[in-house]
C-alpha cells in the first residue's frame, strides 16, 4: 500500500513547482476548483465524496490523497466513503461491460 502522507506531500510540492513554472494554468485550474464550491446545490462533503470516487475511476493517487483529506475535513464518515467507493467500483464494472460490448461489435464488424 501507499504512504498517503508522502503522496500528499509530494503532490503539494509538485503542484507548487508546476504553479511557479506555469502560473496562468495553475491559477485557471485553481479557479475551476473554486467554482465547484459556488452555489448551494452540493455541500462540501458530497463534492468530496464524488471527487474521491472519480479519483478512483481515473486512477489518480494524488487526487485520492487530496480528496481523502478533504472528505475527512468535510465530515465524511468511513461508511460514506465506502458507499461512494462502492459506486465507483460499480461504475468501472459498468464501463467494462459497455466497452466489452463495443469490442465485441468491433470484432464482428471487422471480421466480415
Amino acid at each position: 500500500m501507499n504512504d498517503w502522507n508522502s503522496t500528499l506531500a509530494n503532490l503539494v510540492k509538485g503542484v507548487g513547482n508546476f504553479a511557479k513554472a506555469n502560473k496562468p494554468v495553475a491559477e485557471a485550474f485553481h479557479q475551476l476548483e473554486l467554482s465547484t464550491a459556488e452555489g448551494d446545490v452540493l455541500d462540501a462533503k458530497t463534492r468530496e465524496l464524488i471527487s474521491l470516487a472519480v479519483a478512483v475511476t481515473t486512477r489518480c493517487d494524488g487526487c485520492i490523497s487530496a480528496h481523502a483529506v478533504a472528505a475527512q475535513k468535510a465530515g465524511a464518515s468511513k461508511a460514506e466513503v465506502a458507499a461512494a467507493l462502492g459506486t465507483a467500483i460499480a461504475l468501472n464494472a459498468g464501463a467494462a461491460v459497455v466497452y466489452s460490448a463495443r469490442a465485441f461489435d468491433a470484432f464482428d464488424q471487422l471480421g466480415s
